[in-house]
């Protein structure tokens, strides 16, 4: 690694944000270097196509280039960017809903399509996940949400909270106890 490069990787994220809004490319590209592979994991966690997860990733860095001047990050740009990839995914989820919507349309009224009604199932157990979700205990749903949706390893729940991994271990399975729970009587609702 050249020194220059060097430089940049030392640079903590909001640094290299004030050389980015300065049109530093290289700053950019080590801030893209830096969060690419953990964006992807997320996304291709959350949709079906790799593909899907690429583009994500891809206009999040495209639009923090062109969005670089007036860019106002009031968190840590990693949790940042965790939601952006979060709310893309919601967007491609939604267009192949939507574009499922159409295709049913087309299909005779008297057929039922067992996809979409199991869309509408997935649709409100994800409601019902979320609700229940906020109904944990702060630290318990604190650690579930830096899991789940951020995509944060164990290791780096603790390091993040500067709590043994141990006890995120036993905060995750806590929260998952509880959820599952939980969930198990909506399970039957549904059925």
């Amino acid at each position: 690694m050249n020194l220059l490069m060097h430089f940049y990787t030392e640079k903590a994220d909001e640094d290299l944000l004030t050389l980015l809004r300065c049109d530093d490319a290289l700053a950019f590209e080590e801030l893209y270097n830096r969060y690419w592979k953990r964006l992807f994991i997320i996304a291709a966690n959350r949709t079906v196509h790799p593909e899907d997860a690429e583009e994500i990733v891809q206009d999040i860095f495209t639009a923090l280039w062109h969005r670089r001047h007036s860019l106002t990050i009031t968190s840590e740009l990693a949790h940042y960017l965790a939601v952006s990839v979060k709310y893309r995914v919601i967007k491609i989820l939604d267009k192949y809903h939507n574009q499922q919507r159409y295709v049913d349309s087309l299909v005779r009224k008297d057929e039922v399509d067992d996809s979409t009604q199991e869309w509408l199932a997935f649709d409100e157990l994800r409601e019902e996940l979320a609700h229940y979700v906020k109904q944990l205990p702060t630290k318990c749903q604190l650690v579930f949400k830096m899991s789940r949706e951020d995509g944060y390893s164990q290791k780096e729940i603790s390091e993040t909270l500067q709590i043994s991994e141990k006890t995120v271990e036993a905060h995750l399975g806590k929260a998952f106890k509880i959820l599952r729970s939980k969930l198990a009587s909506f399970m039957l609702l549904l059925l």
